[in-house]
Order: C-alpha cells, then structure tokens, then sequence
C-alpha cells in the first residue's frame, strides 16, 4: 500500500467498510466527471451516504477524501502490475510486466483518476506531493531490484546504474501516460517500454 492513515487503523470493521465504499464511489465518480465537477453532494448521492458520514470519515472535506481516492488509485498502480512487478528476475518476467502495464492503460483510456488528482492537489497540497513521491520512490525501487536480479543472472552488465535504469524506465512510462491522456493513443507508451526493454537487454 502506498498510504495508510491513523483514521483508517482506528475504523471498526464497518466503518472501514463504509469509508471504503465512500472511496470507491468517489473514484468511479472522479473517473467519469473529472476531480473539479465532482462535488461532495454527488459524492454522497453516488455513494446512498449522508453528508455527516462524509464529514465523518474525512473531516477535511472534499480535499481529504480526493487525497484518499489518490491513495486508493496510487496502491492500484502497483498491484495492477503484479505478480510480475514482485519478480523481474527473467526476459520472460519483464515482458510479462510490460504486457501489464500496457494492459492496464489501455483498459483505463484517457481517464486517469490519479493524473487528475494528483494535477489539481499537488499543486497546492504538501500531502498529494508526498503521496506522488512515495509512489514514484515504490515503482523504483521494485523496478531497480529486478535490474540488480539480471545483473546477478548475468543478464545484465553490472556497469548499468539500477537506480538511474529504473528512474528512466518510470519516466518513460509516465511520459507515455500522459501522452495517452492526451491523445488517447497507447502507442508512444508501447513504444516507451519496448525501448526501456530494448536498452536493458543492450547492457550486456
């Protein structure tokens, strides 16, 4: 998981159950609205929840409650990429991961809740910075320990930087998103990988 507050680990079961599902509600909402035309009051309408149980769960109102649908689609990121994620010890484990990662964004089109989330917040909210870099900071660690894994295999020359080959692989990735937001063509984050890939298996 990316983020996990105090609030959440203190719920009972049902209140997680009902902050889940106001979470839930307002991504699905986000993702066919956009963050800004999304109000609290369609948020509760959409979610059959009073605007006390909103305030409840997220006392600071719409900017705490887009923070956690940012939490909830930034752990999505990650676990939509596993098992393959977890494992690039192979060739076979990378393409694996790039079929995902593809597969994800092309199921998700042009809407992209966290993009969007993260644009409107971050630009004034310390958290949704945070939230991002802690996102970035998982999705590279994980990317530079299977570069470490086909350097131990031999797969790999040990010259290569793990650590830069994973921050360009992420930049990469993410330039192709948002072209595909953009544009709506999955082409040039296809093609973003394929060179990612391409460029590894070069660092022999």
């Amino acid at each position: 998981m990316v983020s996990h507050t105090a609030g959440e680990q203190r719920l009972t079961r049902k209140g997680a159950a009902t902050r889940d599902r106001i979470v839930e509600g307002a991504a699905q909402i986000i993702r066919e609205r956009g963050a800004s035309a999304a109000t609290l009051d369609d948020i509760r309408a959409g979610t059959s929840t009073s605007k006390s149980q909103i305030f409840h769960y997220f006392p600071g109102g719409k900017e705490e409650l887009l923070l956690a649908v940012a939490a909830r689609e930034a752990d999505r990121v990650l676990t939509d990429q596993e098992p393959h994620l977890s494992d690039l010890s192979t060739w076979q484990a990378w393409q694996e991961w790039r079929d995902a990662v593809l597969r994800r964004y092309e199921l998700q089109g042009v809407n992209c809740p966290l993009g969007v989330l993260i644009t409107e917040l971050g630009r004034t909210t310390p958290a949704a910075q945070e939230l991002t870099a802690r996102l970035i900071t998982q999705w590279q660690a994980a990317l530079s320990a299977g570069v470490r894994r086909m350097q131990e295999s031999g797969a790999v020359g040990r010259r290569l930087d793990a650590d830069r080959a994973a921050a360009a692989v992420v930049a990469a990735i993410q330039g192709g998103v948002t072209i595909l937001m953009a544009t709506g063509s999955i082409l040039h984050l296809e093609a973003a990988l394929d060179m990612a890939l391409a460029y590894l298996r070069s660092a022999v």
